[in-house]
């Protein structure tokens, strides 16, 4: 007789619980997405860097009309809570909670070592959730993809941009970046 391993998901509430308890720290590398803590990869400097130019050109573009968040969840649905590099969210949402999609305007992520989990996982489940815009810096390939139009799991619409050229947000106009300015 063959007994299969049955799996047992988490929900966020218990992924909060788990780090309430001290189980999960701040330090720990992981975000919850269906159910599952999935460990991210390892920042390394050209990561850190984008981010860090990301978020101060989005501040400077932004103002206080909305917020930069930095690596914070984003809660998805009941059992998914990825952290991406890069949220623009509303200026009026609920600090005593955890975002959702209704308060995002744009996200971002960076890739370098990540880049097919960005696009395979974390893309998908953007789109499913109704938000309206998310990028991708592509550190190795030298771009920034911007993917709009969600349907279902998928984004319909893709543009790439590379190095000299501005890559514009369609549902925040102030947003115009040029490509040299984030990849350094």
């Amino acid at each position: 007789m063959v007994t299969l391993a049955t799996r047992r998901g988490f929900t966020a509430t218990e992924y909060h619980q788990m780090a309430e308890a001290g189980i999960l720290t701040e330090d720990d590398r992981i975000e919850l997405i269906a159910g599952e803590i999935v460990e991210m990869s390892a920042i390394g400097a050209l990561h850190v860097n984008c981010v860090n130019a990301l978020d101060d050109i989005l501040h400077r573009l932004v103002g206080r009309d909305m917020t930069v968040s930095v690596q914070n969840p984003i809660r998805l649905q009941f059992d998914t809570e990825p952290e991406p590099d890069i949220a623009i969210v509303t200026a009026s949402s609920d600090r005593r909670r955890v975002l959702t999609p209704k308060d995002v305007l744009l996200l971002i992520e960076v890739a370098d070592s990540s880049l097919e989990y960005d696009r395979g996982t974390k893309l998908p489940l953007y789109a499913r959730s109704g938000i309206a815009e998310a990028w991708i810096v592509d550190l190795d390939g030298q771009t920034i993809e911007r993917h709009t139009e969600p349907q279902g799991g998928a984004y319909l619409r893709v543009v790439s941009a590379q190095r000299g050229d501005t890559i514009a947000s369609t549902t925040l106009p102030a947003v115009a970046l040029d490509v040299n300015a984030v990849l350094g």
